[in-house]
């Protein structure tokens, strides 16, 4: 039977039928939600745990989600905050740089097992890895994740127009890196 999103979230709120609904939750969001954090924090483990911190929060908090935005961006917030604080947590907790955190993802992605693109998706990946972190998330989001600007600006909590700037920046600086060494 399909629920309307109310009465899907009203059922993640009832004592009764909340493990159900967290299951379906779950499973209908698993896969994105690890791509996108993913693509942020880049290893396969960091990810790992990042989700399951996303799935402790919401099974803790979903009582005090207020649906002024829907499940999605609530989700897509959640886990956007959690890897940039784990991005955070490794900068402060490190007496490395953050040039050196960068040289850090950009060994992991060439020593991933998981990792099964080419040298082109390769090279395209590290392009991403130069930007900064906000101008990678938005980037993602729109390209990979084919978000619209409305959808991003709710889960980021930026203007629209700050977005399509930060999305027209991350794509000049890509094709600049993608031309060097050619």
């Amino acid at each position: 039977m399909e629920y309307s999103e109310q009465e899907f979230i009203a059922n993640l709120k009832a004592e009764e039928s909340r493990e159900k609904a967290f299951k379906i939750l779950v499973e209908t969001y698993q896969q994105r939600l690890y791509w996108h954090i993913r693509k942020i924090v880049i290893t396969h483990d960091d990810t790992d745990d990042i989700l399951q911190n996303v799935y402790m929060k919401v099974w803790k908090n979903i009582d005090n989600f207020r649906e002024d935005s829907s499940l999605f961006t609530w989700l897509f917030r959640i886990a956007t905050n959690e890897s940039l604080s784990h991005l955070q947590r490794q900068k402060k907790h490190s007496i490395i740089s953050m040039n050196e955190v960068n040289e850090f993802l950009v060994e992991s992605i060439e020593t991933d097992v998981y990792f099964e693109g080419d040298e082109i998706e390769k090279k395209f990946q590290l392009a991403l890895l130069q930007l900064p972190n906000k101008q990678r998330i938005v980037f993602n989001m729109k390209y990979f994740d084919e978000m619209k600007y409305e959808e991003i600006s709710a889960i980021l909590s930026t203007s629209v127009g700050a977005l399509k700037a930060s999305y027209h920046f991350a794509v000049k600086k890509i094709e600049a890196f993608l031309k060097e060494d050619k």
